[in-house]
């Protein structure tokens, strides 16, 4: 199947060029490869690799044929929208879609997001197919709308992931969708990722600012506006103003105080009054309050608990925890709580750094077992 390319070849490569209209000229044009080697990936005389299939994806845009991948799970829908395209496309047809974009997000947190990423893939490759079906201009809003949350959560994917440049591609693309569709909440969601983006590369003012602005934007009774809210705490706790991250705080208290649970809570896009809880144990970790612990505690509790298991969630709590261990000096146990994030094998690279921050903490109070979480680290992330 496509993600990784493994079983993409060179035909198929020229197939999906062919289809999208490209020369291999052009097509080198929007790569970094030479029109030489594209045409020997084509021909069969190099072998394809994984970073071949994802530049071609990259290039030819969500209405690749390169996204359509039948002989998988995904036939039965393949089929589905090969039948709906070539004739007036229907309500129906956009309710399926939706619920299935609704499926992906609530699959966020539990699914790796190079897995995530294939899926998503292929439904954007769907989507693409119907841009030239008949609609109406209310039907082609709607489709507009989905494909923008698709390239949304594909960019949220794609920072998970460590790959910065595609991230930033996806979130255009949602940000151009957004602003055609005239819809408001993803035009805030994409300037609130970027600014959880800008947070991970250690860029706190810029995070704060983008956070700022995506309020600014956001309906103020949407899940956007609480998230960027929230996302300005923390950047203003990394950069240490602690005034100004109080009241962030207390402005994500009032919005989520007798907000009820969603009906998928686990949906990336829908803020769950519970996660406010988590995002104030990391916030208060990181501005050193001491109230961080017993928050942290909490969060764990709850989620050890709860109906839908969320590893992804546990492990950043136990980072939370761990880092409030280290200020109350419990290095030991801040090294055990560390291992079990790392053990987890749920830590993707956009949090790897907050592994380090752990670690060296620990290391600065002279605790041994630092070394021993380094080194499961590296052993669990090889690659």
């Amino acid at each position: 199947m496509y993600p990784g390319g493994e079983n993409v070849t060179g035909e198929r490569l020229r197939a999906a060029r062919e289809v999208a209209g490209l020369s291999l000229s052009a097509l080198a044009a929007r790569t970094h490869y030479s029109k030489a080697l594209l045409g020997l990936l084509e021909t069969g005389q190099r072998r394809v690799l994984p970073a071949h299939v994802r530049a071609y994806a990259d290039a030819l845009g969500i209405g690749s044929a390169l996204f359509i991948e039948p002989a998988d799970g995904e036939r039965a829908a393949a089929e589905w929208i090969h039948r709906v395209a070539a004739s007036d496309l229907c309500a129906d047809t956009l309710d399926r879609l939706e619920l299935a974009v609704d499926d992906l997000a609530a699959g966020y947190p539990t699914t790796p997001p190079g897995e995530l990423l294939v899926r998503i893939r292929q439904h954007l490759g769907y989507a693409g197919r119907l841009m030239d079906s008949r609609k109406p201009l209310a039907q082609h809003r709607r489709l507009l709308v989905t494909v923008g949350w698709l390239s949304l959560l594909a960019s949220t994917c794609h920072i998970d992931l460590g790959e910065i440049s595609a991230a930033a591609a996806r979130g255009h693309l949602a940000w151009k969708l957004a602003d055609e569709a005239g819809h408001r909440e993803i035009a805030a969601w994409c300037l609130e990722t970027r600014a959880w983006q800008q947070l991970t590369d250690g860029e706190f003012a810029a995070a704060a600012e983008l956070s700022r602005a995506a309020q600014s934007l956001a309906p103020e009774d949407s899940s956007a506006f609480i998230q960027a809210t929230a996302q300005e705490g923390r950047a203003l706790a990394r950069l240490g103003d602690s005034k100004a991250t109080y009241g962030a705080l207390r402005r994500v208290a009032r919005l989520v105080s007798g907000l009820s649970t969603p009906d998928r809570p686990e949906h990336h896009f829908r803020y769950d009054p519970a996660k406010s809880d988590a995002y104030v144990a990391t916030t208060l970790a990181w501005l050193g309050d001491p109230a961080a612990e017993s928050y942290a505690r909490h969060v764990l509790a709850d989620l050890a608990g709860a109906a839908t298991v969320r590893p992804r969630r546990i492990a950043s709590a136990n980072l939370d925890l761990g880092l409030a261990l280290v200020a109350a000096d419990k290095p030991d146990e801040a090294a055990h709580v560390a291992m079990a994030a790392v053990e987890s094998g749920r830590l993707v690279p956009s949090n790897y750094w907050r592994v380090s921050e752990v670690v060296m903490a620990i290391e600065g109070r002279g605790a041994p077992d630092a070394a021993v979480v380094r080194e499961a680290f590296r052993d669990t992330y090889r690659a």
